[in-house]
């Protein structure tokens, strides 16, 4: 049982400091598609596993983000873990008004129109179940319902601001 606290912490982190931890902190780097009137997609660090039965992952995502009120909207989602050797792919989906979905990238449409990205790690199509809001982001809840894995690389990750291949961190 969780035991009443009996000194009271004073609250020292500020947006800086915890931007200056996290750079620290090496993430997976994905991208996160869905269709709306146009596909849309963002760079996404945030994604987690949650259950493998039933089979469940979580992104944020912020409220001012341009891809916000599609992923809002969406009922499914493709989640696109990236390569080593799709750094520019990376940034592509990182760089607010970049044409994401203009060659060199290249993609198709997948089950419920999701844009599905090409020649990436490995990717999921899932069912977004619950947005649940934690300031200015909003916390997405997805059952996956396909996977497809490639095989081909080893996984890119982002850390110190910089997209690194696993080998380059060592």
């Amino acid at each position: 049982m969780r035991q009443p606290a009996t000194t009271v912490i004073e609250k020292t982190a500020s947006p800086e400091q915890m931007r200056s931890v996290f750079r620290q902190h090496a993430a997976g780097v994905a991208v996160i598609t869905a269709h709306g009137d146009e596909p849309v997609g963002f760079t996404a660090t945030s994604l987690n596993s949650l259950s493998l039965d039933p089979a469940m992952v979580s992104f944020g995502i912020r409220t001012s983000n341009a891809c916000w009120p599609v992923v809002a909207e969406a009922q499914y989602v493709g989640v696109h873990l990236l390569a080593d050797h799709q750094r520019q792919l990376g940034a592509t989906f990182a760089r607010s008004g970049a044409d994401r979905f203009a060659p060199p990238t290249t993609w198709h449409r997948g089950p419920g129109g999701v844009p599905l990205l090409d020649g990436v790690l490995a990717r999921l199509v899932c069912r977004v179940l619950t947005l649940v809001p934690v300031a200015d982001q909003r916390i997405v809840v997805a059952e996956v319902l396909h996977s497809d894995l490639s095989n081909q690389g080893e996984p890119l990750v982002y850390q110190a601001g910089q997209f690194h291949g696993l080998r380059s961190l060592s």
